[in-house]
């Protein structure tokens, strides 16, 4: 079982009920309770997970499809004629 500090005891314990999830950020972490208090313990593990690989090509040479990818927004373009401020 995997171990993890428990805020409200102030103690290193062992995560009961614990379950493996996969945060918004891409990397792992251990989600589960604290066997004394019940309180949600919560341990972040290293590494993110790795993305499938993109598909290779066919074999009868045909190229692999392309994702299409979203549009970006040109940046507003700066002008030095135009003052910023009132001096």
């Amino acid at each position: 079982m995997p171990e993890g500090y428990c805020v409200k005891c102030k103690a290193k314990k062992e995560i009961a009920d614990a379950v493996e999830e996969v945060m918004k950020n891409g990397r792992k972490a251990i989600k589960g309770k604290c066997p004394t208090c019940g309180v949600v313990m919560f341990k972040i593990l290293g590494g993110k997970v790795v993305a499938p690989s993109p598909v290779p090509p066919a074999a009868d040479g045909t190229p692999a499809p392309q994702v299409a990818s979203a549009p970006q927004a040109a940046a507003p373009s700066t002008s030095d004629s135009t003052p910023t401020h009132k001096a």
